[in-house]
């Protein structure tokens, strides 16, 4: 492989020790600061009561202030407060890693208190994003998780009514709007991974750029990891821009001298190579396309490694993908394993769709693989079909996926294709979510917030009106619309379930046929295909299991019914592990 070094970020070499002098500052210097870092932070550096529980504040959260006052983002503290006092809208960029998921909706909470009683949103594209950022969050504040601090995501809220901070997915805080158009139980509003343009966040900006109009108390903030901002500040009337560097370090960048014919296959291969050659500790990300994939690169790493014997150090694969159940996705922050009696370096490999790149940080990683391809959603309005195809990602997402190798140390990105193609053939920039899917259910959410002219809605980028024209068609023939284009009120209660509008038309009409429950089992089937399939792949274990385990007791001495009853339980047991924890238990 060519290579070439890059700086994907600054170095923050010194950073630890600036953080111990930080941590060292006099309680007088506290006070002085409390009127622009707000009364909770003050009172958090000056070590005193935590203001939220009454208690003082445990050593935990001590623990974690060290390490706190060591991010990027957090010498600008007191230059993004006086930002949010004097200006509505805020444009932040700062690069994954630097903090701005965790600490500035902390900063926030600040300010809503000292204004009054009013929450804090942070919208996340990703559920694992949500539940995983408000779980540490809440161990920052030294609260618990589901009181001031909470999240919410699809079929699950973890709040309370006195939750200050709510961590959201942008779907979920769209919903919100649907009943709550001016959102007013929110002071601050942080719309984060903003350059992922998925298709919730999209509407949100423009929803939210007509009501910080009729707000003048809200305030927004956008918050992306990419350096193009310039776009989000013209739409958001020229909003200042923040800029916060990255905690990153020099990272080498190889390319492949031809194009590689099987990107799955080298992937696996350059995972092996890394992990016998390289003599630098550190672990490996490797990103793919899906769980198909992901599945079947866990395996054969696997058999590989196993191939290789004792000689080398131990490799755990882990698998992240959107529709593991977070308490695997969890597996990521594990620890490497430990050299092995030879000195042979342990790591872990985790291989990861793109929900890495951006919307979690994975310290320890110093290799990155990067096949250059992702999923993405494309709609073809003429066929009314949207489907997920394999598609080379941007330059934009390339620069992430690299960043991820430079968190800690200086680290190595094998991208597996060829510099030409970086340069010439890569687009920019994502493609907007929006300009490739079926707007049937944003043209029905939007209806439902009360916008009737779509035309002059403001998009960001406004879809092709093709696309609008038959989204409109599509709701009309569904009786959602009337013929002049207003919502009915069979479109009101359309609008409510979180589902495309022919499975929430279907829903409602199978009572009128008395077939609710097989309508039901039929559209689960359809929007939760893949847990649909391992739930059947439970049922027809344990169906078999009991149907043959008289011949197994006979034919099997061995194979005593408590040893084959133990041992179905378990594969039952983890097969629910993957159907979002749900137990099934023989009888």
């Amino acid at each position: 492989m060519s290579k070439r070094r890059i700086e994907v970020g600054e170095t923050y070499s010194n950073k630890q020790k600036k953080g111990d002098e930080m941590a060292s500052t006099s309680s007088s210097s506290t006070v002085a600061n409390s009127t622009a870092l707000g009364p909770v932070t003050a009172s958090k550096q000056a070590g005193s009561m935590n203001p939220f529980t009454l208690r003082p504040y445990s050593q935990r959260f001590h623990q974690l202030y060290k390490k706190r006052i060591t991010l990027p983002v957090f010498e600008y503290q007191t230059d993004f407060m006086r930002l949010l006092n004097n200006h509505q809208c805020i444009v932040l960029v700062g690069e994954t890693g630097s903090g701005k998921t965790t600490q500035i909706p902390q900063w926030c909470v600040d300010y809503a208190i000292s204004k009054g009683k009013k929450g804090v949103s942070c919208t996340q594209p990703r559920r694992v994003a949500a539940m995983s950022v408000a779980q540490r969050v809440s161990e920052e504040m030294d609260v618990n998780l589901g009181e001031e601090v909470g999240y919410s995501i699809r079929f699950e809220d973890c709040s309370s009514p006195k939750t200050l901070l709510k961590y959201m997915t942008d779907g979920m805080l769209l919903r919100e709007a649907m009943s709550d158009p001016m959102l007013e139980q929110y002071q601050v509003i942080l719309l984060d991974e903003a350059h992922e343009r998925t298709l919730a966040t999209d509407i949100l900006m423009g929803v939210l750029k007509e009501v910080i109009r009729q707000r003048s108390d809200l305030k927004l903030v956008v918050m992306s990891a990419t350096l193009d901002a310039g776009k989000f500040q013209q739409y958001f009337d020229n909003a200042p821009l923040m800029n916060v560097p990255g905690r990153t370090h020099p990272v080498e960048i190889f390319y492949t001298p031809e194009p590689e014919r099987d990107y799955l296959e080298a992937a696996i291969r350059t995972v092996i190579q890394i992990h016998m050659c390289e003599e630098i500790e550190g672990d490996i990300l490797m990103f793919l396309t899906g769980q198909e994939e992901i599945e079947e690169a866990c395996k054969r790493i696997k058999r590989e490694v196993d191939n290789l014997g004792s000689d080398i150090g131990e490799l755990k694969c882990i698998p992240l993908y959107s529709t593991l159940p977070p308490n695997l996705q969890q597996r990521i922050f594990e620890p490497a394993p430990p050299p092995n009696a030879n000195g042979a370096i342990g790591r872990k490999v985790v291989v990861s769709t793109n929900i890495a790149e951006t919307s979690l940080t994975i310290d320890g990683v110093v290799f990155v693989i990067d096949p250059g391809f992702a999923k993405q959603k494309v709609y073809n309005p003429r066929i009314r079909v949207e489907s997920l195809l394999v598609s080379p990602i941007s330059k934009a997402s390339a620069q992430q996926r690299a960043g991820r190798a430079g968190r800690t140390k200086p680290g190595k990105c094998f991208r597996l294709y060829t510099e030409k193609a970086y340069k010439n053939e890569m687009q920019d920039n994502t493609y907007p979510e929006i300009l490739r899917s079926n707007l049937g259910t944003v043209v029905l959410q939007l209806k439902k917030l009360g916008i009737d002219d779509l035309v002059h809605f403001d998009f960001m980028d406004p879809p092709a009106p093709e696309t609008l024209m038959r989204a409109l068609e599509l709701l009309n023939y569904l009786a959602a619309l009337d013929d002049d284009g207003n919502l009915t009120d069979l479109g009101a209660v359309m609008s409510e379930f979180p589902l495309d509008p022919q499975l929430a038309k279907m829903l409602i009409a199978s009572c009128q046929h008395n077939c609710s429950n097989e309508i039901l089992s039929i559209t689960a089937m359809l929007s939760e295909f893949i847990r649909c399939v391992l739930l059947f792949c439970v049922i027809t274990v344990g169906y078999f299991i009991n149907l043959y385990m008289p011949i197994i007791e006979q034919k099997l001495y061995i194979l005593n019914h408590k040893i084959s009853k133990r041992l179905y339980l378990k594969c039952t047991n983890n097969l629910c592990e993957r159907v979002n924890g749900i137990h099934f238990v023989i009888e």
